[in-house]
């Protein structure tokens, strides 16, 4: 994709992201029983997020966006270089030798390039920096700063700003505890030009009055140990955030890191390439305007919403793409919420949330690393649904995987279907108007494990390749698998199991041979289940992990048309995919179905059954 291309389509994600804050205020997202997807947005919101090309790598997000000031500057600076300008901090007032230095009562104001060493204490003070259009370092060497009345260190006007934490060092900054709304610096540590924080010493901040951290240009971290504290944000950086090394620990009563530049699509990006992140915020534990994005380093949230109000684990404008490093989240909201599109490409992810483990308002790709959806209402939930490597393990106590959005528009199929249509045997659920959406597997393995519909599409589904393996409900009110239009097999495994009052199996055009087989009565959790062709060979073996009374599977095994038996009993053994086992031994198990592939179960597909398993859900 061209240069000029992602452009355009971070400026449409970008729109997109301003169209659906404003319908925030107006509306939050679906209940469970909602399937029309969480968004409030406009068709219009909706077709920009959707333009975001979700397939993008890390390396391309981050060239379309503005350099990194400060990337591979060398933070551990020595102290005692010649040309280092010591200032001595005496607690009511500060003492220095260099010509950059002005010392006015409890304000220590630096006003020239160059590098500057800071020690001892100021009970009730501030550091300055008026430096215009100069690189100024500031080494923290045992500081410790409070201020009633503002922020404790405030570069008001500078080049760029580098505060070297000195090796061994333990500093402190505290600011005031209020704030005029029209302050310029807000911050205990506020910048107006690019910052960037190293070394290899520790910085305790105590955001008091507003955010701990800030930097209306770039903010970069590069090393040391920071530990901040906000009544607000913790680190923002309006331009961006990049971390690429250290060990950073945020609490906030707001957000946890920042970066917030809605006006120009390359800025207002937050990058994790190394280093140790952990957050724990009433807002959103890492929010970025417009792109975020992991190529290393582990981050940990635990973002927990005090009220009804947002609290995301981590959120993008415009793209998340997590390509490396580790991510655990634990969230009030969702785990992972992209306004835009939302790439899993090599991270090891693991997720907690009270609505949807990974929610995505356009494309949600997910091509390499594993990802552990622990507990969500919905699984995964985006516009479009590409799953083409990894491994990806969902547990929900709704859908686990649901392609849905707000711009559902039913399409002829979906008008013929009616109540219960399909359109013929084996045909997807037709009992719903088709939108414009799909879930489509090619490669890598998913599992899913959900109260409500597992493997579920409001539009269409694929599956080309890869394992998929849907532990599903046991309620008749949904199914294993719920497709309102058509719904191909033409390559990889599937296995669903589930109840029988919603059965949906995958079309008869699909080119791979599949079977849906609803038992007498309901087997139990812990059964082993085995498919056995008309020669007496096991085709399968899967052990259920709850009740289930249908099971549908598709294989390089099943051809259309023969007849197949399921059996109850014997052994499974080998690596198992969500109970699907390599391979298994009959015993003595006894026959509890026959079944002809290609042709759905008498009874299923629900209200009216439109030609067996192509039923749906009115």
């Amino acid at each position: 994709m061209s240069a000029y291309n992602r452009s355009a389509y971070k400026l449409a994600g970008l729109l997109a992201s301003v169209g659906l804050a404003g319908a925030a205020l107006v509306g939050c997202s679906s209940s469970s029983g909602d399937n029309s997807g969480s968004s409030e947005a406009g068709s219009g919101s909706s077709s920009a997020a959707a333009a975001v090309d979700g397939s993008q790598k890390a390396a391309a997000v981050l060239a379309d966006n503005q350099d990194v000031h400060a990337e591979s500057d060398d933070t551990d600076v020595d102290v005692d270089a010649s040309g280092v300008v010591g200032i001595e901090l005496t607690g009511d007032s500060a003492s220095s030798d260099g010509a950059g230095v002005k010392v006015d009562g409890t304000t220590v104001t630096v006003t020239a390039a160059g590098t500057y060493r800071l020690s001892g204490s100021l009970d009730d003070g501030q550091v300055v920096v008026t430096a215009p259009e100069a690189k100024v370092t500031l080494i923290l060497d045992g500081v410790k700063i409070a201020n009633s009345k503002g922020a404790a260190i405030d570069v008001t006007d500078a080049d760029e700003v580098v505060v070297a934490l000195a090796d061994g060092s333990a500093n402190t900054l505290s600011d005031t505890d209020t704030y005029a709304e029209d302050a310029t610096a807000d911050a205990a540590l506020h910048s107006a030009a690019d910052l960037t924080i190293g070394g290899s010493g520790s910085l305790t901040v105590k955001g008091n009055g507003n955010d701990g951290i800030t930097s209306t240009d770039g903010l970069v971290i590069q090393g040391g140990t920071l530990t901040v504290d906000a009544a607000d944000d913790g680190i923002r950086g309006k331009d961006y955030v990049v971390v690429n090394g250290g060990t950073v620990t945020v609490t906030a009563k707001g957000d946890g890191l920042k970066a917030d530049n809605t006006e120009d699509a390359d800025r207002g990006y937050i990058a994790v390439g190394g280093g140790t992140v952990k957050v724990t915020s009433a807002g959103d534990g890492v929010d970025a305007a417009t792109d975020l994005v992991t190529t290393g380093g582990k981050v940990t949230v635990t973002s927990e919403a005090s009220d009804d109000s947002s609290a995301h684990g981590l959120k993008s404008g415009v793209i998340t793409v997590l390509e490396g490093g580790t991510v655990d989240v634990t969230s009030s909201a969702d785990a992972l919420h992209g306004d835009g599109a939302v790439h899993l490409g090599g991270v090891a992810a693991t997720l907690a949330a009270g609505d949807d483990g990974v929610h995505a308002e356009g494309e949600l790709v997910i091509s390499a690393g594993t990802v552990k959806v622990t507990r969500a209402n919905e699984g995964l939930e985006g516009k479009d649904i590409l799953v083409s490597g990894g491994s990806t393990d969902v547990t929900s106590s709704d859908d686990g995987v649901n392609a849905s959005g707000s711009e559902a528009t039913s399409s002829e199929e979906g008008d013929q279907g009616g109540f219960g249509g399909g359109g013929g045997p084996g045909g997807g659920g037709g009992g719903e108007g088709v939108g414009d959406f799909i879930v489509k597997v090619t490669g890598g393995s998913l599992v899913i494990d959900s109260e409500g519909d597992g493997f579920d599409s409001n539009g269409t589904a694929e599956i080309t390749g890869g394992t998929v393996v849907v532990n599903g409900p046991e309620r008749n009110g949904n199914g294993a698998l719920d497709v309102n239009g058509s719904f191909t097999v033409s390559g990889g495994t599937l296995l669903a199991a589930g109840s029988a009052g919603m059965v949906v199996a995958p079309d008869s055009e699909s080119a791979q041979g599949w079977l849906s087989a609803t038992l007498d009565s309901a087997v139990e959790a812990g059964t082993t289940v085995h498919i056995v062709d008309s020669d007496g060979k096991v085709v399968a073996s899967y052990v259920t992990s709850k009740a289930a009374q249908n099971i549908v599977y598709s294989g390089a095994g099943i051809k259309s048309g023969e007849e197949y038996t399921v059996h109850a009993g014997g052994s499974a053994s080998g690596t198992d995919t969500g109970g699907l086992a390599e391979s298994g031994e009959l015993g003595s198990a006894e026959k509890i179905a026959t079944v002809t592939a290609g042709e759905a179960p008498e009874g299923g597909g629900g209200f009216g059954g439109g030609g067996g398993g192509g039923g749906g859900r009115p």
